[in-house]
């Protein structure tokens, strides 16, 4: 499934690909999330042709509520629901669940909850958590856990722990006792846990490593930490995953934090933040974050950079795109959720050329500099 290509000097970034069904997916990627089998306010060409995503997420505990697994498994899967024919990867909805603290009950059977659309009981447990995702077929399935919030107390992160290591095992004996619904492979990455107890992500990593996962995810992490104590946690995480295996860093994060992660040895990342700052009017550049609302941009007759493929960037003057939030006209949304995925998947194209020609080492800190300055 994984193969690594090579390896960065002076730091553990790694080129690489993932190999599936749907196509292949090269490493360092970003996913764009697209939860309830759409990533907001971009069509299936714009994804494929200006964006080029390889992979894209979606979200087993928002399909399974809507608009629910008889549809999606009656038109055979997400991949023909949504007419996309390339990889996708299904969250198991922890972390949605996580967010529920308020409507769910966690016990060893897995994890009651309460929809947030009408009010009504699920159980999510780790075996019917793989039997949604063999219906939704995606590509790359996550197993059920339990985020634990940021700041947590030692032995709450360890019972946590232990309990998502339990589930753990229980959805692999279901992935390998089942098969896709739909004929192509489906593999299963495990989630390690631990917060930001140095002890407990040891003890988390060896315990997946362990069940022969596919693939693993870093989990807990982004939940509300200061980012130097995200990186070093990371930092000490990689260090306990196999070499021969993806790791996927969950939730993260910036185009400065994607980029010190990849230092730190992390193939796959996805968050919300490119789509939801975008409808926001914060637009990520190369020299740095740019809040289109601010009246600065109300004069400013001119593209934002004429030689960065968005249309965004190449077509339109920054006072009109700023007049568009003002305005909150839908097309402004469009174009800046556009050019910000856009600029996401430049930067890891970016990153896989630097480390194919051994300059990623001394690139990546004046880039990250750039990244995190307001324009």
């Amino acid at each position: 499934m994984f193969q690594i290509t090579k390896v960065s000097k002076s730091t553990k970034a790694r080129l690489g690909r993932i190999s599936t069904d749907h196509g292949t997916i090269d490493t360092p990627i970003f996913m764009p999330v697209g939860t309830q089998g759409t990533v907001k306010a971009i069509k299936k060409n714009q994804l494929e042709q200006e964006i080029d995503a390889e992979i894209i997420l979606g979200n087993t505990y928002h399909l399974y509520l809507r608009p629910g697994m008889d549809i999606i498994e009656h038109v055979g899967g997400l991949h023909e629901f949504m007419n996309w024919q390339r990889p996708i990867l299904t969250d198991s909805g922890g972390y949605q669940i996580f967010s529920l603290s308020d409507n769910r009950e966690l016990s060893e059977d897995g994890a009651k909850f309460k929809s947030h659309l009408d009010g009504s009981e699920h159980l999510f447990t780790p075996e019917n958590v793989v039997d949604i995702q063999r219906k939704l077929g995606s590509d790359i399935i996550m197993i059920l856990d339990e985020c634990p919030p940021y700041p947590c107390d030692h032995d709450y992160v360890e019972d946590s722990m232990n309990l998502t290591y339990r589930w753990a095992k229980r959805g692999r004996e279901a992935f390998l006792n089942t098969t896709s619904r739909y004929g192509y492979r489906q593999f299963q990455f495990g989630i390690v846990q631990g917060g930001t107890y140095k002890d407990l992500r040891k003890i988390s990593s060896e315990q997946m490593v362990s069940i022969g996962f596919e693939g693993l995810a870093i989990g807990g992490l982004s939940v509300g930490e200061p980012a130097d104590l995200m990186y070093e946690i990371t930092d000490w995480n990689t260090e306990f995953l196999p070499a021969d295996k993806p790791r996927y860093l969950m939730g993260v994060g910036t185009p400065a934090n994607l980029l010190q992660c990849i230092a730190l040895g992390i193939d796959m990342f996805d968050c919300v933040m490119p789509t939801r700052n975008a409808r926001n009017g914060m637009i990520f550049t190369k020299e740095g974050t740019v809040n289109i609302r601010n009246a600065k941009w109300k004069h400013h007759h001119h593209p934002l950079d004429e030689n960065f493929p968005s249309e965004l960037c190449s077509l339109y003057n920054m006072s009109y795109i700023h007049h568009l939030f003002r305005a909150d006209e839908i097309l402004g949304l469009i174009l800046a959720s556009i050019h910000n995925l856009t600029f996401y998947l430049w930067l890891m194209r970016e990153c896989r050329e630097r480390i194919r020609n051994d300059e990623f080492h001394h690139w990546y800190p004046g880039m990250m500099e750039q990244l995190e300055r307001r324009v």
